[in-house]
């Protein structure tokens, strides 16, 4: 085979990754930029504390749809929508799945964020938790939350205020 310095290769591969996916954000940051009505779509999403470059850039590429569709509609095709495993009488537990599958996993790092910065998620996120409700339900719940208001926003044409009047 040869002689292979396994960490460096592995230093390598790391900085060569990191290398592309900086371009890669480079390139989508240039794109919304240059098209007005991709980056007015992008200043909306960014306003809301939680959402940064990456989940706004990725709720643009992956959800097209994002302002146009009813908030159910945008957390089933984020996949954050509770799906039933019902059969006859029994009630089964509601899980997420299906949609978008990269924009869920996105998401779902914007409401770990979202739900310690965001005064209103905060306060949801709270609220969820003492309630006794595990981790993860807490932060999907936040997820699908924070895509609706990403939505709702996108189709008012309206910047976050953390207090509507």
């Amino acid at each position: 085979m040869g002689n292979w310095d396994l960490p460096r290769c592995s230093r390598v591969w790391t900085t060569s990754g990191a290398r592309f996916s900086t371009a890669k954000s480079r390139i989508w940051e240039q794109t919304i930029a240059a098209d007005d009505e991709l980056a007015a779509t992008a200043g909306i999403l960014r306003s809301v504390p939680g959402v940064g470059p990456v989940a706004s850039s990725m709720l643009i590429a992956e959800m097209p749809e994002l302002g146009q569709i009813t908030g159910e509609q945008a957390a089933a095709l984020a996949g954050l929508a509770p799906i039933a495993h019902d059969s006859g009488a029994m009630r089964g537990k509601r899980a997420i799945g299906g949609g978008r599958r990269l924009l869920r996993h996105v998401i779902f790092q914007a409401a770990l964020v979202a739900s310690h910065h965001n005064q209103v998620l905060k306060t949801f996120a709270d609220r969820l938790r003492a309630a006794g409700k595990p981790h993860k339900v807490v932060i999907v719940a936040v997820a699908r939350k924070l895509v609706t208001i990403a939505n709702a926003l996108v189709k008012s044409g309206q910047k976050w205020t953390p207090h509507p009047e």
